[in-house]
């Protein structure tokens, strides 16, 4: 299981367990990175570790792009 808390790419990763499942909160930790507006909620997972994924997923959407790119 990850830490309650984790960094990528210049974001605090906070994980919290709602009602049943998991979530995240994503902060920046840089003033030249973006806010993330999006709700904790649409992480909701049914463990830490989908719930981290998602949260990176959404880190990289919104830097427009990611760590995972398909080169032809």
């Amino acid at each position: 299981m990850p830490s309650e808390k984790s960094r990528y790419r210049g974001y605090e990763i906070q994980l919290r367990q709602e009602w049943s499942n998991w979530c995240a909160n994503v902060h920046p930790t840089r003033s030249d990175l973006p806010l993330l507006t999006q709700s904790p909620l649409l992480t909701l997972s049914l463990s830490p570790e989908e719930a981290l994924s998602a949260a990176k997923h959404n880190i990289d959407i919104a830097l427009g792009g990611g760590a995972e790119r398909n080169v032809a």
